[in-house]
């Protein structure tokens, strides 16, 4: 039965997503156009996903450190390259206290120009680096079309931001951050991600080179989901970052930044969530299993309290559902927030020695003797859960995925069944354009493993092709 505040996804699935967002209590429209306010279910879900890449970059040696909000206007102006790419989203304030300022102060798109002249002043010696700097913060960009979590005015991320003594050191940390981020969406929020480059027109704007990891949704559109890049000395040279190096001169370092956003939660909503609501991979979900006592009996509120204390005793992320609302509601709450495993203990059961185990991922229900170990159960079905999700996620990438040689596969498919298309690309931007006219088809990575024979032929033009490209329809 499925839940009735909640469209069905095939039916709208734009209207499913912001439906399971308020069913769930995940975020909801602030007095502030274009700005959500974070519910408690969906900030937990961040506070896990920051704890996790918290630790793993602490792990990897990066410290975390906090720049201003504000960003003087001359500052930005130093790299023309990142002011024009981030001018049509700036937003600025040019009056404080009563009085005009006498200069222009952009709320932070994104925190190049403060790292890079704090780095500036504090960079002496090659004995100083790497430095290896990351910050969580708030951005404020003004999109023109705003959607909870995927793109809001303002939203929460991580930038990390290092300085290396050579190309190779920095080259070596964007790529070594671009496999934590997949390893986290693969591992912790089971999504499968295609990994790659972008090309020229999508890269960031100010790097050399862009890396991404992409995933693709229930409907088949695209996410970029955390980008990685490669500096080189860019913006050292823009804001004079140098340092003594071994040979006693004066040499710019290498630099490179990394991120990923809240954007996340929306894609972990896209790519699991259900008509019934929220669907979260156990390893990132704040609460991993709940139990629910059916009945008040007082062999019923024992059993629940003595199970309740072990799975803590156990590490596991769980709660005892005592409300007063009834077993139906409150099994349909649960399910619309996403928890991986409920287990419901009734008088008819524990009469009958057992216990019963209802999966999210699946629906399904299980008998479980109250003679097992119960505790290494719920740890089986939890990683049961994570890889199932993970798998069904990958099969259904699979099938979304095509390879096209002509434009007229490509619109049948963006059209009627988007996915992934996999088709040759001759490097022309005016091609990369013509891709765009199908429904705003874009260039999501180069696919760099694959080698283009002499007889490959762009997908566009027909001449020669220079890259195999995943292409796709972006969020």
């Amino acid at each position: 039965m499925k839940n009735k505040a909640i469209t069905p996804r095939d039916v709208d699935f734009a209207k499913w997503y912001t439906d399971v967002i308020r069913a769930a209590k995940l975020a909801d429209y602030s007095s502030v156009k274009g700005f959500i306010v974070f519910e408690p279910n969906g900030y937990a879900i961040w506070e896990n996903m920051q704890k996790i890449l918290d630790d793993k970059f602490k792990e990897l040696g990066h410290q975390n450190v906090c720049m201003p909000v504000l960003i003087p206007e001359s500052l930005l102006m130093k790299e023309a390259e990142l002011i024009e790419g981030f001018a049509p989203e700036g937003a600025w304030i040019s009056k404080a206290g009563g009085k005009d300022l006498e200069e222009r102060l952009m709320l932070r798109p994104t925190s190049e120009t403060l790292f890079s002249d704090y780095y500036a002043s504090h960079l002496q010696s090659y004995r100083d680096l790497p430095k290896l700097y990351n910050q969580w913060c708030n951005v404020i960009r003004w999109e023109m079309e705003t959607k909870p979590f995927l793109r809001s005015r303002e939203f929460l991320w991580q930038e990390g931001h290092t300085l290396h003594e050579t190309k190779e050191e920095a080259l070596s940390e964007t790529l070594q951050m671009l496999g934590v981020y997949r390893w986290f969406f693969e591992e912790i929020l089971a999504i499968p991600v295609l990994t790659g480059r972008k090309t020229e027109k999508e890269k960031f704007a100010g790097a050399e080179i862009t890396y991404t990891i992409e995933s693709l949704m229930y409907n088949g559109f695209s996410l970029q989901s955390g980008t990685s890049h490669f500096f080189g000395q860019k913006f050292a040279k823009a804001y004079d970052i140098k340092f003594l190096s071994r040979d006693n001169t004066l040499e710019y370092p290498w630099q490179t930044s990394w991120g990923v956003s809240t954007r996340m939660i929306g894609a972990v909503i896209m790519v699991h969530g259900d008509d019934n609501g929220l669907v979260l991979p156990p390893n990132i979900a704040p609460r991993q299993v709940v139990v629910v006592p059916i009945g008040n009996e007082e062999k019923v509120v024992e059993t629940t309290n003595k199970l309740l204390s072990l799975l803590k005793d156990a590490g596991i992320r769980c709660f005892a559902d005592f409300s007063q609302k009834s077993a139906g509601f409150k099994f349909a709450e649960h399910e619309v927030n996403g928890i991986p495993l409920r287990i419901e203990i009734g008088n008819r059961d524990l009469e009958k020695n057992i216990i019963t185990f209802a999966r999210r991922d699946t629906r399904e229900k299980i008998n479980v003797s109250l003679d097992h170990d119960l505790i290494a159960e719920v740890k089986k079905y939890l990683k049961d859960i994570q890889n199932n999700m993970f798998e069904t996620a990958k099969k259904r990438n699979e099938q979304k995925t095509y390879i096209c040689d002509n434009l007229d596969q490509v619109k049948t498919i963006m059209q009627n069944n988007p996915g992934y298309v996999k088709a040759l690309w001759c490097g022309d931007e005016a091609c990369e354009l013509k891709m765009k006219e199908i429904r705003g088809t874009k260039a999501r990575c180069i696919d760099e493993k694959h080698k283009v024979d002499k007889n490959g032929k762009c997908v566009v033009c027909g001449r020669h092709a220079k890259y195999m490209v995943v292409w796709g329809v972006q969020y």
